[in-house]
């Protein structure tokens, strides 16, 4: 059975960030399952989700919440599968707050973080991760490096193209 990527967010407010990080993991064929729980409204089903995770089949969660965020360290301290932090950004503070509550966790409680509403790269990182054990995702995974080189060397012609001097 393939293992599954776990989407938890602290509010459906979060859900157009992290819509970017279930359509990455679905364009790489990698199954996942979105929840909404809450670190402070709902901590028991927080604690038990992750508690459980890895017998439910999860390689890995993606957790993502702004202001306080104490999402992804509340799940990575029941569990050990990796836990990746998504910060959100909120009208509050630009979601520094968010990064910062995300990405110093105390030793012992490591919490992988991304950027400020950086769900692509979270979803990335979970295909990564997989495709240590998966040669077919591994494939897909280097196949879109090079589209995306590819792409990067078209604009860059472009550019150079607009400012060469005879």
């Amino acid at each position: 059975m393939k293992k599954k990527v776990a989407i938890i967010m602290g509010s459906d407010s979060d859900l157009p960030i992290m819509k970017k990080a279930a359509d990455t993991l679905a364009a790489f064929e990698v199954p996942f399952e979105v929840h909404v729980m809450s670190a402070h409204r709902t901590p028991d089903a927080a604690a038990a989700f992750s508690k459980n995770a890895k017998e439910n089949g999860f390689g890995a969660i993606i957790a993502a919440a702004g202001m306080a965020a104490h999402l992804a360290g509340v799940l990575a301290a029941y569990t050990t599968l990796p836990v990746i932090g998504v910060p959100c950004k909120s009208t509050n503070l630009d979601g520094m707050d968010a990064l910062l509550s995300t990405v110093q966790m105390p030793s012992g409680v490591p919490v992988a973080t991304v950027a400020i509403n950086g769900a692509v790269n979270a979803a990335l990182l979970c295909c990564q991760m997989f495709a240590l054990s998966d040669d077919a995702l591994a494939a897909r995974l280097a196949e879109k490096k090079q589209k995306d080189a590819e792409a990067v060397m078209t604009k860059d012609a472009a550019v150079y193209a607009e400012f060469a001097r005879a």
